[in-house]
């Protein structure tokens, strides 16, 4: 892994990554199937599905909920009411949630980089949300969530140049893993906040780079550096 000077862009997912509301998001899903009448077992098998699914939106999700747990018609109807529910439960939650230590630092240390955000989060949520959080200006690059899925905006960014290559994907889910690499982005995965289930297995596999949260990213490349600085002192050392 290069060290984080190296590149020109750098891209995060949010829940999980910036915001710490992977449980917060899992309350909310259950809260909403069950506004929405579903039973306990129904509800939580909304939020099996929301887990296993990652990062896409929340569109298919409660498409799956209507057509596979429930049983009945998709009806748009119904899908606007359970994404109209769902945003409540979910603003609520994240007006508050921890936002991740040592991000104010990252965005001072790679200030040459361009910022941005691309989640499986509903788009204007999340603008709304960074605005009244105070992070939003940080993201010069623009922050990007659904209907849109992660690899169309991966490919958009990337077309139109907003996505400088080499770029750096911070992400805590298999699907930021897959969309990132796939679009030729450098990944690290973060496992402090991920509701991944068995992580650990998937990044040995895949022979991925691991840190705890993005304060062990910039505590890692701190490291990387003096490493490098010490190498370099030795080599320019006086022969005896």
């Amino acid at each position: 892994m290069h060290k984080l000077d190296h590149y020109q862009t750098l891209v995060l997912d949010c829940d999980g990554v910036i915001l710490n509301s992977n449980y917060l998001k899992i309350d909310a899903y259950f809260a909403t199937a069950r506004n929405f009448g579903a039973n306990e077992q129904q509800a939580q098998a909304l939020v099996d599905y929301h887990i296993k699914l990652g990062g896409i939106s929340r569109f298919v999700k409660f498409q799956y909920f209507l057509s596979d747990i429930l049983q009945q018609p998709v009806k748009q109807q119904d899908v606007d009411t359970l994404l109209l529910d769902f945003g409540r439960e979910v603003r609520t939650r994240l007006a508050s949630c921890e936002i991740a230590p040592g991000l104010a630092e990252l965005r001072a240390a790679t200030a040459a980089a361009n910022w941005l955000v691309i989640s499986g989060g509903d788009q204007q949520e999340l603008r709304d949300i960074f605005a009244e959080r105070g992070i939003a200006d940080w993201f010069d690059g623009g922050i990007f969530g659904s209907p849109d899925n992660k690899d169309e905006i991966l490919a958009r960014e990337l077309q139109a140049g907003n996505i400088r290559q080499p770029a750096l994907f911070l992400g805590d889910s298999r699907y930021d893993h897959q969309a990132s690499t796939g679009a030729g982005l450098d990944f690290i995965f973060l496992h402090a906040w991920t509701d991944v289930p068995q992580w650990q297995d998937y990044c040995a596999q895949h022979q991925i780079t691991v840190r705890a949260n993005i304060a062990d990213v910039l505590k890692q490349d701190q490291i990387q550096q003096d490493l490098v600085q010490q190498e370099l002192a030795q080599q320019n050392q006086p022969l005896d």
